[in-house]
Order: C-alpha cells, then structure tokens, then sequence
C-alpha cells in the first residue's frame, strides 16, 4: 500500500514544536524511551510555573491564593474525568501509581474475608503485582495467577483461575515491556462473575488507547501522568460510590469526604494545573472540535494511526535484520512498544552503541518482572542479564525518529 503524504497523516512536526527538549536544547538525540516518561510541552511547563508563581495558598474560598488552589483541584479532577471516562468525584491523586497500589492494597485487605484469594498477572509490571503479593501474606489470603505465553506475549485467559473465593482481580491494561494489550471486559466480564473487583494497572494503556472507565469494566484504573506528556504523579479512578465503602488509614482531623479522605497532606497544586494542561495538549491533537472527551477521542484516533504506523515500520526494520534481532512484542493487540533482544551482543552494550549515536533505546526488564522471568525461564533472553531493549513510540515520535534508530541498529548489529 502506497504511504500517503506525511501531512495527510499527522502533523508531527507542529507537535514537536510544542516540546523545548525536542528542540535545539534537546542535543539531537532521537528518544524511544516514552514507555519510561514522555517529554513534556511548554504548555505543561508553563502551567506547573503558573501555578508556583501565581498567588498560591491552601483550598479555600477567602483570598485569590486559596480559590486558586481549589480551582487547580476542581480542574484537574475534571480533566482526569474526561481522560478515563470517569466520574470526577472518583478522581485521586497519588505520589505515584504504585503508592495508589500499595496504599489501596492495605486498604482492600482489611475488607478481605478468611479463605480470601486474590488472581495475579505474569504480564505485569511489578508495581501491580508486589503491592498485593505482599497485602495478601498480610491478609492469610491465597494468591492465584494468570500466565503469559512467552511465544505470543499473549495473557493466558484461564478463567478457571477465579473461584467463588476471589475478592481482586489485578491486571495490566497494557504490558510496559512487551505492549501487549489483554482482554478487559473479558476479564471484568469474569471477575465480576463472581463478585469480585477489577484493578486494572492502566500506566502503560492510558498514553496510548483512551479509557472509558464507564464500560470497560474496571472497578479501579490508575495511571502516571508523566506517561502521557504530564507531571511526575500518579491517578487514581474509581466511582465515588466504590471509594465510600473504603476506610483508607488518615489524620484525624482530616476530611472523610471522598476522594479527599484517599489524599494525604497538601496536594501538589502545580503538578495538578500541569496535568490539566496536559490532558488539554492530547484533545488538541486530533484537530476536533466539540467537549474535551469527544476531542480526546479524536485525538486518540490520530495518534494511534500515526503511532501503529511508526511501529508497523520499525517491525519491518528489524525483521530485515534478521537473526541479529528477535521481538518479543507479537500479541494480536498490542502498544506502540517493541521488546527485543541481540543474540550474540548483550542488550546493554547494543543500547550503549545506540546511544553513542544519540538514539536512546534503554535495555532492561523495566520493573515488568515478571514477564521479564518468564522469557528468561523459557530461553527467550539467553544469558543476558539486561534481557533486550525497549523502543516506544509517543506522540512526537517521527518517521526520522524511526530511520536513525533503524540505520542505528543495522550500523551496531
């Protein structure tokens, strides 16, 4: 099929311009490291500084510095709302997604019922498998797990893993190593077939396939903003409903109003305005007018196609390198995210040789422990330590992105 005109497609180059360190400050390096933290727009700098220097005090209605704070809370909810396809009043903010995993998981634990089992994934990444691994060693309850077929890089779907004793399903909505993308409303369909909730570890998923907590099935969603151009922090969404059944550990004289009762100490005004802008920057992309969401999802339309076709092309490039190169990313549904290794050439010295050339394409297990083990258990990986290396795709990536990292890798290997 004949590639049509990259301004047909999808005007990258007017999104690069939007990110100073895509600029000449940037050093000429061409960057796949986005599965780890996109790069962040002058919109999003500029809001966090705004913020910072604006009168700025805490919530309240009396002076311009407390109504901004409340202003910053209310938009950021909202912005989050329309991202996920959730009610705002669920909207949490965390330091992290895996300190939402880990203070969730004690909470939930103490709901849990003697004989309690829990279903685990092998796709995940450890941040949604150790927080509950560890609540469930607590708790005297049974952890269960899902398997994953090192040859596909599929979720194996055995249902007979849930039984009338599970209480939480935990699973990833899309892989960070190997960008597989598993069947949710599936998944939900059977967690909650026998009452049990539905955790879904949407980090990796939430930058690439817009959410909509409202029919996929998930009980709880949380994400990193810094996954998708925002600040360094992290998402929770639930119904508001859900979260009042909840009794999180908290001050005394703090609010038991939620989602505030899930919120310890002064909010990060300025990461929450930084988020904001950020969700704002995404709705632009798709050049649609209309409410946030709907522009979300034009925007998410316009940069999956540009982002498949970056990473259809990038396959291609290193299926003619032959037997220099394995992937490992094969699943049916999967992110704009390539996992491979070099046998014969350690990982880290083939991701040294990369960035020698200034392409950043980091090896590793990247905290997917265990997927990471189980293609290191099955002889995917060799000997190699580092495993093999990860290129993602984001939303400025361009097609001279992907031509340096392909004449790059066939210069190394």
């Amino acid at each position: 099929m004949e590639t049509p005109p990259v301004s047909q497609r999808y005007d990258v180059d007017a999104l690069r311009s939007r990110f100073p360190s895509l600029g000449p400050d940037g050093g000429g390096w061409t960057l796949f490291d986005a599965p780890g933290g996109t790069q962040t727009p002058r919109e999003v700098g500029e809001a966090v500084a705004a913020a910072l220097t604006g009168p700025l005090s805490n919530r309240g209605t009396s002076a311009p510095s407390q109504r901004n704070a409340e202003d910053a809370v209310t938009a950021f909810r909202a912005a989050v709302g329309d991202l996920l396809g959730a009610d705002p009043g669920g909207v949490v903010h965390g330091r992290s997604a895996t300190a939402l995993t880990y203070d969730l998981s004690r909470t939930l634990a103490a709901t849990w019922p003697d004989g309690a089992e829990v279903v685990l994934s092998r796709l995940d990444h450890d941040a949604n498998v150790r927080p509950w691994v560890q609540a469930a060693a607590r708790a005297g309850a049974v952890v269960r797990w899902l398997d994953v077929d090192t040859a596909t890089g599929e979720l194996v779907l055995d249902e007979s893993v849930l039984t009338d004793r599970t209480v939480l399903v935990a699973v990833t909505g899309a892989s960070n190593l190997l960008g597989t993308r598993p069947d949710l409303a599936r998944i939900a369909d059977a967690a909650h077939a026998v009452d049990a909730l539905l955790w879904v570890d949407g980090v990796h998923a939430t930058a690439h396939h817009l959410p909509d907590l409202r029919t996929c099935g998930a009980d709880f969603w949380v994400c990193s903003p810094y996954k998708f151009l925002g600040p360094h922090h992290g998402v929770l969404a639930a119904s508001p409903e859900l979260l009042e059944r909840l009794h999180p550990d908290k001050l005394a004289p703090s609010t038991d109003a939620v989602p505030e009762r899930f919120e310890l100490g002064t909010l990060p005004y300025e990461h929450l305005a930084g988020t904001t802008a950020a969700v704002d920057v995404l709705a632009s992309l798709g050049g649609a007018s209309g409410s946030r969401r709907e522009r979300l999802v034009a925007a998410f339309e316009a940069t999956d196609a540009h982002e498949t076709r970056l990473r259809v092309r990038t396959e291609e490039g290193l299926a003619s390198l032959g037997d220099a190169v394995v992937v490992h990313s094969r699943a049916q549904r999967r992110t704009p995210t390539l996992y491979f290794s070099t046998p014969g050439r350690p990982a880290g010295e083939v991701s040294a040789a990369l960035a020698a050339q200034r392409v950043l394409a980091p090896a590793g297990h990247f905290y997917a422990w265990e997927p990471f083990d189980r293609l290191r258990a099955a002889g995917a990986l060799g000997e190699d330590p580092l495993g093999g290396i990860r290129v993602g795709m984001a939303p400025y990536t361009s097609d001279d992105d992907v031509t340096r990292l392909l004449d790059a890798l066939a210069t190394v290997l």
